[in-house]
């Protein structure tokens, strides 16, 4: 079911942020990108403040992307209130179009506040690429952070 999941989001990430297949370069050689999400959050009265900015250390550059967040307590059933390009895809996941991303560049900064079930005192966030417009990404270990967060009030650094 997971799996079915996270392929569904995919294909709806190309077909909502407007992309296709693998970008291919000169002779057909699929062009290679290395993602990485930076940032930070905070937990304060049920309410969590996520940003984060999304960069490509290259060698190509991306024709567009997404980010997925991914909290470990549900969000507050109702409308909840996303910027524009971020979509609620599950009970506790957030993807965001991050857009073209050029080789060795940073992306704008992409903040996401959102209200928690309940009133947790931790949250485990996950923060990952949910589509690479395409690209290869040999070193996945840069585009998936985890942190927890404590409801402190305090700023917590990914």
């Amino acid at each position: 079911m997971r799996r079915f999941i996270a392929v569904g989001v995919v294909a709806v990430a190309g077909l909502v942020f407007g992309g296709g297949g693998a970008v291919a370069g000169e002779w057909g050689v699929v062009a290679e990108a290395d993602l990485s999400f930076h940032g930070d959050a905070v937990m304060e009265g049920g309410r969590m403040e996520v940003r984060v900015v999304p960069r490509n250390h290259g060698p190509s550059g991306v024709p567009d992307s997404a980010v997925r967040l991914r909290w470990s307590v549900p969000l507050a059933a109702g409308v909840q209130r996303l910027p524009g390009g971020c979509v609620r895809v599950a009970a506790a996941e957030v993807v965001c179009r991050t857009g073209a991303l050029a080789a060795d560049s940073a992306g704008e900064r992409i903040e996401v506040g959102v209200r928690l079930r309940g009133r947790p005192e931790e949250v485990v966030l996950e923060v990952e690429t949910a589509w690479s417009g395409g690209t290869v990404d040999r070193n996945r270990a840069n585009d998936r952070q985890r942190v927890l967060v404590l409801e402190t009030g305090d700023v917590y650094y990914f």
